[in-house]
């Protein structure tokens, strides 16, 4: 019994930017028997079964204000608290880890009372009501950027950076991609995250003719809920909704137009790829602005608010820089300086010292 591996539940659900970052750190506890924590139709169906056993909850967060519809949320996360704890229990895991969002609530309720060790890792700059509430609860809070230290008192915290997927960390990635781009053209990459950003797609598509008329190619990653993205047809122009080789995509990119969720941003930075960042303007307690001023700070990109941004002034941004090779060439430096290449492992080696104990 004494060799017997160490089980871990992983509560991680929802966007790229929760799930990219746990399969990164399951894939570096190879001795460990993982099984997973999410929710019903989210991201995590499609990507976790491949690898891990996947339980399910249902969960929510909190509306503004109370009333019905926060009473019914409240009784949703009691069952969801009681129903983790029966997972825990009947699988007999040795701790948790989480990457924040509406699971963590109950997940990290459940494991407490249970006395179970418990490592969160935290990817913004401004870290979520979850993650402030519940840190002090934790064994050991990990952050992705040092700022977020600051939000989160009370709590144990290591800023080990963000994990990504290996295919960002294999310096040797093939850059030919199977695309139609010409190997001495400049490149900018259009995404919107995980779930893609229309408003930031209209504004690419009405500011693109004058990157074209200077020889540069647009990869534009619209996300799929977007019913214009076919709307240009251009010999420089690719649209897709996503892009399954995003390293090799990003390693050979001149320049990004972004959101700037953590993920995001940490996949720039390891690729060393400048960026003009539009921080989601709903985003929760406006964090993504949060994330940009990293990466402003640091002189690896731009940020403009979404409702001050014009299709001119974009243009005129882009072309600026496509223009300045020896600007790119500094931001892509600036970018790669605040990058984390071993995040994943010194996250690893922070859930085994947690579990050890």
């Amino acid at each position: 019994m004494t060799n017997a591996p160490t089980r871990l539940l992983i509560a991680a659900s929802g966007t790229g930017g929760h799930l990219f970052p746990a399969i990164a750190l399951a894939e570096k506890l190879p001795e460990y028997e993982i099984e997973w924590l999410g929710v019903p139709n989210r991201l995590e169906t499609q990507l976790v079964p491949k690898q891990y056993l996947l339980h399910t909850i249902v969960v929510e967060g909190f509306q503004q204000g109370f009333g019905l519809s926060s009473l019914k949320t409240l009784i949703k996360l009691l069952s969801s608290i009681l129903e983790v704890r029966r997972i825990l229990k009947k699988g007999n895991f040795q701790g948790l880890f989480t990457t924040g969002g509406y699971i963590a609530a109950p997940a990290v309720i459940a494991a407490r009372s249970l006395g179970l060790p418990i490592v969160f890792h935290e990817s913004n700059a401004l870290p979520g009501k979850v993650t402030r509430f519940f840190g002090p609860w934790c064994s050991r809070v990990a952050v992705g950027f040092a700022a977020a230290t600051k939000y989160l008192k009370g709590a144990n915290t290591a800023c080990v950076g963000t994990p990504v997927r290996s295919q960002f960390l294999n310096t040797e990635v093939d850059t030919t991609l199977d695309l139609p781009i010409p190997g001495d053209v400049p490149l900018i990459v259009v995404f919107g995250g995980s779930q893609g950003a229309v408003a930031v797609n209209k504004l690419v598509r009405q500011s693109v003719a004058p990157w074209f008329e200077i020889g540069a190619y647009v990869v534009h990653l619209t996300g799929d809920r977007d019913e214009e993205a076919d709307s240009i047809q251009h010999p420089q122009y690719i649209t897709l909704p996503f892009y399954d080789n995003m390293a090799a995509l990003l390693r050979r990119a001149n320049l990004a137009i972004s959101r700037a969720g953590a993920g995001s941003l940490t996949e720039l930075a390891v690729c060393g790829v400048p960026a003009i960042l539009i921080p989601y303007p709903f985003a929760a307690e406006d964090h993504q602005t949060y994330n940009a001023e990293v990466f402003t700070q640091a002189g690896a990109g731009l940020c403009f608010k979404q409702s001050e941004l014009t299709v001119e002034i974009l243009q005129n941004q882009v072309l600026n820089l496509l223009r300045s090779p020896t600007e790119l060439d500094k931001m892509a430096a600036n970018a790669r300086a605040i990058a984390v290449p071993d995040s994943a492992d010194q996250l690893a080696a922070l859930v085994r010292e947690v579990m050890e104990k």
